[in-house]
């Protein structure tokens, strides 16, 4: 059986530092392309450049347009240039996009959902640990 297809049947292959996916799972691991793809998935249709900054609060313009470039790259982005003066550049999401938009979709729903029990969580774990001895110098 060859790599390729022991990667297909055995996903503890996935933890090995020589996968292929481990690349994809690091790009999807990017915060900003998970609200990038969440904010192109909402839109349902195409964004330019700058809807996209303005939906995503606090990214730089130097931060999505490399966000875009690797989500391009891994064919999860189209990127259509119209040629005109100057010219017009529109954001979407291929069929693969939008299947990726699919998985992150589900990881905002339980972000949404669980938002409260993690912040308490934080805080109890944090004052737990102001209240630890400390040790004596």
């Amino acid at each position: 059986m060859d790599t390729a297809s022991s990667a297909r049947t055995d996903r503890r292959f996935t933890y090995h530092r020589d996968c292929p996916s481990r690349t994809v799972i690091e790009v999807l691991a990017n915060k900003w392309a998970l609200y990038v793809l969440a904010a192109l998935r909402r839109q349902e249709g195409p964004m330019r450049f700058n809807e996209l900054r303005r939906v995503l609060d606090g990214i730089t313009q130097k931060m999505l347009t490399q966000t875009l470039r690797a989500l391009e790259r891994d064919g999860l982005v189209s990127r259509t240039v119209y040629p005109t003066v100057p010219p017009r550049v529109e954001y979407g999401l291929t069929p693969l996009g939008i299947e990726a938009g699919r998985l992150t979709g589900a990881i905002a729903d339980w972000s949404l959902e669980h938002a409260r029990e993690i912040l308490r969580a934080r805080r109890e774990f944090d004052d737990r640990a102001a209240m630890e001895p400390q040790p004596v110098r």
